[in-house]
């Protein structure tokens, strides 16, 4: 396949609009990158209600950078910024595309940002392995398998993270929510993303 940029924001609007889906207050990842270089899809719940916090942020410090920048270090991949993961062959993007107001995700929001998200994966020939990091990302992604007639992951991630679990031939590992300000205090769930971290590096060396 030849060499191609694609305008990831762009790219994931136009497909939305087409699709009928609203885009007030969607958040994607303002980023140009080559498709083929991308070889893991981290698919997180949901984008900051400040868009400065977010992955692809130009702002100095973004917040969803503090927790996910250690979990990386914690797995010993030694990045500094978004674009360090990015040259690893690393996408990290949400499974919603609005930032949630309420404690809970709704499954509505979910469902209607559910073909976003398929895009998004078709976007990547690529990908050897997709990341579920916490409940909505796999909320998300059953309805995709779902959709394409294949068997649901369930079951508590704590029990099924070591499983092995495939779709198109890409390997996929549910994990844990990897932004909020309690992340890097629950020393046992930090533990536990970041050997998934590791185990996904694994996979791709």
């Amino acid at each position: 396949m030849s060499n191609y940029n694609i305008n990831v924001e762009d790219n994931l609007i136009n497909f939305a609009i087409k699709k009928g889906i609203s885009v007030d207050g969607l958040q994607m990842p303002s980023i140009v990158i080559a498709p083929e270089r991308i070889k893991v899809l981290m698919i997180n719940e949901v984008p900051p209600q400040e868009p400065g916090d977010f992955f692809y942020s130009k702002s100095s410090n973004p917040n969803y950078m503090s927790t996910t920048i250690p979990l990386f270090h914690k797995a010993d991949v030694n990045v500094k910024n978004i674009q360090d993961i990015l040259d690893l062959g690393i996408y990290i993007t949400t499974a919603v595309k609005k930032p949630k107001w309420d404690y809970v995700v709704s499954t509505e929001i979910i469902r209607e940002h559910m073909p976003i998200l398929e895009h998004e994966i078709e976007l990547f020939p690529n990908l050897s392995v997709i990341m579920l990091m916490g409940d909505v990302a796999r909320k998300s992604f059953n309805m995709i398998l779902r959709k394409n007639k294949c068997k649901s992951i369930t079951g508590s991630t704590y029990k099924i993270r070591q499983q092995k679990f495939t779709y198109k031939n890409i390997r996929v590992l549910p994990s844990y929510i990897m932004t909020g300000g309690n992340i890097l205090i629950e020393k046992s769930k930090c533990q536990m993303i970041s050997e998934d971290i590791r185990n996904m590096m694994n996979l791709i060396s």
